[in-house]
């Protein structure tokens, strides 16, 4: 009876810890990723990233790409739009439920 009670209580207190915890866990994380600066490497990464769009942004398309590149491309989206019919294979296709 005594051992009944006494695993009822520990169950009890466990999921009672876990609770505190995931919320505690949640809420310091959050606060921890506002306060904290990008390390140098994100930081590097996320320059990169940012560099090449307002690159690309000027350039129309891609970056540092030669004439055999772009004869790749149109090739390959000829054969695409061959294969699985008409239409712009550059966007992303726009989905309408009703």
């Amino acid at each position: 009876m005594i051992l009944h009670q006494i695993l009822h209580l520990s169950s009890l207190f466990r999921s009672a810890v876990s609770i505190h915890l995931r919320r505690n866990i949640g809420l310091s994380a959050i606060v921890f990723n506002k306060a904290k600066e990008l390390d140098p490497v994100q930081k590097l990464f996320v320059d990169k990233i940012r560099e090449y769009y307002t690159r690309s942004k000027k350039a129309g398309g891609s970056v540092d790409t030669g004439p055999e590149f772009e004869k790749e491309l149109k090739e390959s989206l000829a054969r695409l739009q061959r294969a699985y019919g008409e239409g712009d294979l550059t966007k992303f296709p726009e989905f309408k439920f009703e």
